[in-house]
């Protein structure tokens, strides 16, 4: 993993893996940290690993698979999911 400054910005080579960790991690946590929901690093970690999940051929529309491939292997179903539904509120 290496990070290189370019200006205003940084630019970070990390292994696919520890990219789905911090997703998980930080998604998990949404509810407690609502700040995090708009910012441009999740919103660009969640398209890339969502252009990563297609590539492999995983339909990303489908959340059960969408979850394997990310590697919440205890994740609830869809209709769990939709049940359990709350409005996360800055």
């Amino acid at each position: 993993m290496t990070f290189e400054e370019r200006t205003d910005a940084v630019v970070a080579a990390l292994d696919g893996e520890e990219l789905k960790l911090i997703y998980r991690v930080l998604h998990q946590h949404l509810g407690e940290h609502p700040q995090l929901m708009d910012t441009d690093f999740l919103i660009e970690l969640q398209n890339y690993l969502q252009r990563r999940a297609k590539a492999e051929g995983i339909d990303i529309a489908d959340h059960g698979a969408w979850d394997r491939w990310i590697g919440n292997v205890a994740a609830p179903s869809c209709d769990i999911r939709t049940r359990r539904r709350r409005i996360i509120e800055e």
